[in-house]
C-alpha cells in the first residue's frame, strides 16, 4: 500500500488519479482548493487537505496532516496548474506572473515540503505534472509552455540532484485529455485587446481550439493508470509521453533539432580558441 499526495486533485487528471490510486487500495491524500469538491471520495482511504499551493506556509501544513495520518508519504504527484491562452506580447506581466505562481512556483512549495519526508524514508516518487507543452510549444500558448519547460527543467535538475537517496523524480507530457481543461474554470485567455497581428498565427485558430473541449482523445482514466504504473515500475523513465499527439509531437521536435544540430554543427564548433 502506497501513501500519495495529489494536488489539484477536485477535477481533471488529478481527480481520475486520486479515484485511480484509492481503487487500488493505496493511501491518498487529496489536496484541493475547495475542499468541498471532493467530499465524495471515501474518507476512509482519503484525507482532504486545503491547499492553494502558493501558499507555502498551507503546503507545510498540508504536509504535516498527511504524515500525522499516514506515517509517510511515497508518490508526490504536482498536478495543480491552469492553462493561458494568448499571444506573448498581448500577455500582461501579471498574466505571466500569477500562472507562474501556481504552475511552478507552487510546485517547488509543495515539493520542498515533501522532500524532506521522502529523503528521511530514503523512498519516493516525485511525479510532475507537465504537458507536450513542456517540450514543445505551440503558437498562442507561449507563456503556458515557459512554465512547464521550467518544470521540465527542475525536473531534470531534481532527478539528478537526488540521485542514490531513494528518490526519484519524473516528469508526465499528457497530449490533449477529455478532462475539464479547456473550460473557463482550467484555462484563461490574455486580457488585451487582440492585436491584428496575431490574428492568422493565433488568434483564428482559438475557436476551434476551445471548441475541442469535451472530445479530446485523451481518456483520463487510463492516464491516471499509466501514472500508477509510473509510480511503480523498478526503472522508470525521466519523462513519460500520455496520448499520441503528445508522441508525435515530441518526436517531430527530436526529428527538427537532429536536422538543425547536423546543419549547423560546422558553425556550432567553430566557436573555440584555436590551439
Amino acid at each position: 500500500m502506497s501513501v500519495w499526495f495529489v494536488t489539484g486533485a477536485s477535477r481533471g487528471l488529478g481527480r481520475a488519479i486520486v479515484e485511480a490510486a484509492a481503487a487500488a487500495g493505496d493511501q491518498v491524500v487529496a489536496a484541493v482548493r475547495t475542499p468541498d469538491a471532493v467530499a465524495d471520495l471515501p474518507s476512509d482511504q482519503v484525507l482532504v487537505v486545503p491547499l492553494d499551493v502558493r501558499d507555502e506556509g498551507r503546503a507545510a501544513a498540508a504536509v504535516e496532516a498527511a504524515v500525522a495520518r499516514f506515517g509517510r508519504i511515497d508518490v508526490l504527484v504536482n498536478n495543480a496548474g491552469y492553462g493561458l491562452l494568448g499571444p506573448v506580447e498581448e500577455t500582461s506581466d501579471k498574466e505571466a506572473r500569477d500562472l507562474f505562481d501556481v504552475n511552478f512556483f507552487g510546485l517547488l512549495n509543495v515539493t520542498r515540503q515533501v522532500l524532506p519526508v521522502m529523503r528521511h524514508q530514503r523512498s519516493g516518487r516525485v511525479i510532475n505534472i507537465s504537458s507536450v507543452g513542456g517540450f514543445t510549444a505551440l503558437p498562442g500558448s507561449g507563456i503556458y509552455a515557459a512554465t512547464k519547460f521550467a518544470v521540465e527543467a527542475v525536473t531534470e535538475s531534481l532527478a539528478a540532484e537526488l540521485a542514490g537517496s531513494g528518490v526519484t523524480v519524473h516528469v508526465v507530457e499528457p497530449g490533449a485529455f477529455r478532462t475539464d481543461f479547456l473550460d473557463e474554470s482550467s484555462i484563461r485567455v490574455t486580457a488585451a485587446e487582440p492585436l491584428g497581428a496575431y490574428e492568422a498565427t493565433v488568434h483564428s485558430g482559438r475557436p476551434a481550439f476551445l471548441a475541442a473541449s469535451g472530445s479530446q482523445p485523451g481518456d483520463p482514466a487510463k492516464a491516471a493508470q499509466a501514472v500508477l504504473t509510473l509510480a511503480v515500475t523498478e526503472e522508470p523513465p525521466l519523462r513519460l509521453q500520455l496520448g499520441a499527439d503528445s508522441v508525435d509531437r515530441v518526436q517531430a521536435k527530436l526529428e527538427l533539432v537532429r536536422r538543425e544540430l547536423d546543419a549547423w554543427r560546422e558553425l556550432s564548433l567553430s566557436t573555440a580558441y584555436d590551439d
